[in-house]
């Protein structure tokens, strides 16, 4: 893995801040996106990241297929595009593929790393946790709004815990403190219980997460929201205990006064990513015979606010 490359496909905020690490001590890394323009400005300007995270590298290797990775054979892909992209990318990633490539999940909501191990074999699935807020701001402009040390990154075997240190090793080296885990689908969980919660929550009324959750309320649908998916979750084998709550609510204290992403969506009328967080709930509750009617409504209230642009 030392001697081949690695590439980043999706170079919004997320895959920006990931590219940039790796850049900062391998100008090699390849990075992978589609975006009109955006490859003659991150040539001629690199990337900079600001805030609680802070990067200014240059880019070398850029390209607009997925397809031109070929050449190259790198060791390992992260995957940093929207997850209802994803599909479409394991598609493009057919062409790519060798035996031993490791591909690595960034997105967010729950299950995405289980498409790559359907398409490509659980050996080759890697998934991270991502412990830090950022937003766009231009091509190759991201400005972070914070950073829970560390990111969390694992595969979907025991026989790859190696290559996973190697990838979270590269990423601490560039300044992205990455933890290799045993079990990814339990940090998954931890993480995605808060994501998948507040997202519809904020996207619908337009809060802050420190918003929400201090006005009665929205914190009463929050609370109800969290009740569902910890009985999903011990339901899929993952039971976090009594203390998850007081600890959550501690880390969501930490993110203060930053606007989910999905707001973000919404406002600029773009498709969210509901599918795959509370309509993913939602689905894992039927599967589990586990009731989410309050999950049920956010999901359906975040779809039909998204249908007022996309079903046009």
């Amino acid at each position: 893995m030392e001697k081949s490359p690695l590439a980043v496909v999706g170079i919004g905020a997320t895959g920006a801040v990931l590219a940039a690490a790796l850049l900062k001590n391998d100008p090699e890394v390849l990075l992978v996106d589609p975006q009109s323009g955006l490859k003659e400005t991150l040539l001629r300007d690199g990337i900079r990241v600001t805030g609680e995270i802070d990067y200014q590298v240059p880019v070398r290797n850029i390209f607009t297929r997925i397809g031109d990775l070929q050449a190259f054979g790198p060791a390992a892909v992260f995957l940093a595009t929207k997850t209802f992209h994803l599909p479409r990318v394991l598609e493009e990633l057919g062409e790519v593929f060798q035996p031993g490539m490791k591909l690595v999940s960034t997105h967010n909501g729950l299950g995405p790393e289980d498409l790559i191990a359907d398409r490509f074999g659980a050996a080759a699935a890697f998934r991270m946790s991502l412990n830090y807020g950022v937003s766009l701001q231009g091509p190759g402009r991201v400005a972070a709004a914070f950073f829970n040390r560390p990111n969390h990154l694992g595969g979907l075997t025991p026989e790859s815990r190696e290559a996973g240190q190697a990838l979270a090793a590269r990423l601490t080296a560039g300044g992205l403190d990455t933890e290799c885990v045993e079990d990814i689908k339990l940090f998954v969980w931890k993480k995605m219980i808060m994501k998948c919660t507040m997202a519809s929550i904020c996207a619908v009324t337009d809060k802050t997460i420190k918003g929400a959750l201090d006005f009665p309320p929205t914190r009463e649908i929050a609370d109800a929201c969290f009740q569902e998916v910890l009985a999903v979750a011990k339901a899929k084998g993952y039971d976090l205990g009594e203390d998850y709550l007081k600890q959550a609510l501690a880390y969501l204290e930490k993110v203060g006064v930053h606007k989910d992403s999905m707001c973000q969506d919404l406002a600029n009328k773009t498709r969210t990513e509901i599918d795959f967080l509370g309509g993913k709930v939602v689905e894992y509750g039927l599967e589990t015979g586990v009731p989410t009617p309050v999950y049920r409504i956010m999901a359906n209230l975040v779809r039909a606010l998204e249908d007022n642009y996309l079903g046009k």
